[in-house]
Parts: structure tokens; sequence; C-alpha cells
């Protein structure tokens, strides 16, 4: 399965803790771009560029508002992310399914 570009992937986008909480900060609701800041020690500009990463890959939306840009979030790209943990929690569910078993067995 190809994997699409870094710029789009949804994947790279939640790999940076930054970008996790600035995800979970908009869980909130729609934030401005100063407010999402505060409390990073990160600078505004950097801020700025893990927002474009998450824009890129589609899990915020920016939208002006007066001298403001606010962000929203779209966690439907998270059920990608989502979609492939499933395929490997059966896999692990699956595996100590056996080694109980095995160990039942044993006793």
């Amino acid at each position: 399965m190809a994997r699409p570009l870094a710029d789009s992937d949804v994947f790279h986008a939640i790999a940076d803790p930054t970008r996790r909480a600035i995800l979970d900060r908009l869980q909130a609701g729609p934030a401005p771009v100063n407010s999402l800041a505060d409390g990073f020690p990160q600078s505004r500009p950097a801020i700025s560029k893990h927002l474009r990463i998450l824009k890129d890959a589609g899990m915020v939306s920016e939208q002006r508002e007066g001298r403001e840009r606010v962000y929203r979030l779209h966690p439907d790209r998270l059920t990608e992310v989502a979609d492939w943990l499933l395929r490997y929690r059966d896999f692990w569910q699956t595996g100590l399914n056996r080694l109980k078993h095995r160990l039942e067995e044993e006793t």
C-alpha cells in the first residue's frame, strides 16, 4: 500500500507531541492562533508551522476572522489512525488469548 506524501500524512501530523497537544486544545472548540500558541515554549512562528502541517493533513481548517486566523479541528482524519490501530488490536488480542489458553493447559 502506497503511503501518502509526508505533508498530507495523518501519521506524520500526529507524530509530534506539540501537534497532538494542539489537537487536544482544539477539541474544546475553534481557537485563534495566538490563543493556541499560549502555553507552548515554542515561538508563534513555530506553532504556525505545526498548524500548517495539521492543515495540510486535513486535520484542521483555518478561517480568517478579522485580523485573526481561527483554527478548527477536523477529527475525521483520525479514523485512518483508528482503523490502522484496530488491526493491531485484533492481532494482540488473538495473541494474548492464545497465550492464556496455553498457560491454562500447562497448569
